[in-house]
């Protein structure tokens, strides 16, 4: 009954934003702005800081009835968006991710439109800045760039070299030299870094249970994933959820499931 009532009021606010003719903006200014933070361009940011874009809500979702809720959710997006950019573009997931997480934090703490836009354009221009300086130490090869890619597409499957390999039309073991000399770090190691900082986020911000996690993140058993994620932060699943989960997050339980930590 409870989703009958749901697909009504859906109905009835689609009616009513196709009356006032509401239109959400065009994804390419946004994302044009996010590719300026990830590549340094300081001019652009710091142009579109000065503009206000960040509280000019036409023409965007409205996710809270009440005006600085909405925007500390629009904040969210940005922060989550801009780490996805950063990352492809270089910087570590840990770092790029211990940023959002700090800006967010502050986001959060915030009691004003104001406020928050001053540090909607902190963080902004801090990440670029950062990002400009990983830009002119590092400079990935187009094979990098695309494995990158590749991974990031295809994080909850179970990915081997052989198959990035295969990808990318070169051999296993140029593939291995090369991302090890560009990235500091094997494949493998990559992709389990990156799952788990994937896994990180669903145990810190859902009910998601442990080995629906392991699945999602194609791990042979879930043993296998406690035992990597274990290794990588210090802490097993359980333990880094009791830790750092986030009771004013909405929760996300498995339809039919009920509620569990392992």
């Amino acid at each position: 009954m409870g989703s009958i009532d749901l697909n009504r009021e859906w109905l009835a606010a689609e009616f009513v934003n196709q009356e006032m003719a509401t239109r959400h903006r065009g994804l390419e200014p946004e994302f044009d702005f996010y590719d300026a933070i990830a590549t340094g361009n300081l001019e652009a940011v710091k142009e579109n800081c000065k503009k206000k874009m960040f509280v000019d809500m036409n023409g965007v979702g409205k996710l809270s009835r009440d005006p600085l809720r909405n925007m500390k959710y629009h904040f969210v997006v940005t922060a989550a968006m801009i780490v996805r950019y950063c990352v492809h573009n270089g910087m570590t997931q840990e770092k790029a991710y211990s940023l959002s997480d700090f800006y967010i934090l502050k986001a959060d703490e915030t009691m004003g439109i104001e406020e928050l836009n001053r540090i909607h354009d902190e963080m902004c221009i801090d990440i670029c800045s950062q990002m400009k300086e990983i830009r002119k130490q590092q400079i990935l090869s187009k094979p990098i760039v695309l494995c990158i890619d590749y991974i990031y597409s295809h994080i909850h499957y179970r990915i081997t070299i052989e198959e990035l390999a295969e990808h990318l039309d070169i051999s296993t073991s140029y593939l291995s030299r090369l991302f090890k000399k560009e990235m500091g770090i094997h494949v493998s190691e990559y992709i389990n870094e990156l799952k788990i900082e994937q896994a990180k986020n669903m145990l810190q911000y859902s009910d998601l249970k442990i080995i629906d996690i392991a699945n999602y993140l194609s791990y042979s058993s879930q043993s296998h994933f406690i035992q990597v994620f274990q290794k990588i932060t210090g802490l097993t699943p359980h333990k880094f959820r009791q830790k750092n989960f986030r009771n004013t997050w909405n929760k996300m339980p498995v339809p039919g499931e009920s509620v569990s930590n392992e």
